[in-house]
């Protein structure tokens, strides 16, 4: 029983790990140098970009927490099967099933959270229109 806990709790810790580095991880848009850009300075379109990036997130209505959400339940969900067919042949399931549902959940919710801090290519295509219009000229995202 102790040892079912130490693993659940390396996994737990190594998934905590993984969110943190992984939400610090956002791509935002590039933008050339062109004239605008000098003109108004690197403050000024940081603060437009994070302007065109709410109203993306304003107007798209992203569902980023519930798509992680749902990506933790059916990591856990088929982690648990798994666990059970390898618990099955190695004659402990109960054991099997507990680590490998632990397990899947952890990749799940790591899976999720990464998806959620990518911006979909609506949104991008939505933050590069509302640069353009601005003057700047996206060239790409990092």
């Amino acid at each position: 029983m102790k040892k079912k806990k130490k693993y659940i709790k390396y996994l737990f810790l190594a998934s905590t790990v993984t969110l943190l580095l992984v939400s610090c991880a956002t791509q935002g848009p590039i933008l050339y140098p062109n004239e605008h850009l000098k003109r108004v300075g690197t403050e000024q379109a940081q603060k437009d970009v994070e302007e065109c990036e709410a109203l993306a997130d304003a107007y798209l209505k992203s569902h980023r927490v519930e798509d992680a959400a749902k990506s933790t339940v059916i990591g856990g969900g088929s982690g648990a099967v798994v666990g059970g067919a390898v618990g099955a042949v190695t004659g402990n399931i109960g054991r099997g099933i507990s680590i490998g549902g632990a397990a899947g959940a952890a990749s799940g919710l790591v899976r999720g959270v990464i998806k959620a801090t990518q911006p979909s290519p609506i949104f991008k295509r939505f933050v590069e229109r509302c640069l353009r219009e601005r003057g700047y000229e996206p060239i790409g995202w990092e």
